[in-house]
């Protein structure tokens, strides 16, 4: 059974949309672009 006042005590309420956009929006995420460079970069390194 579900204990609902344990379940209350867990409950973080969602951010607003303008608060998770910054706090997407800030996180340093490396994308498939930022790695397609790092490989290149480290390729033409290695090639050196």
């Amino acid at each position: 059974m579900i204990n609902f006042e344990e379940e209350l005590k867990k409950f973080h309420p969602s951010l607003e949309v303008e608060d998770a956009e910054e706090a997407i929006y800030n996180q340093d995420l490396t994308d498939m672009a930022d790695l397609m460079v790092k490989i290149v970069k480290d390729s033409k390194k290695a090639g050196e």
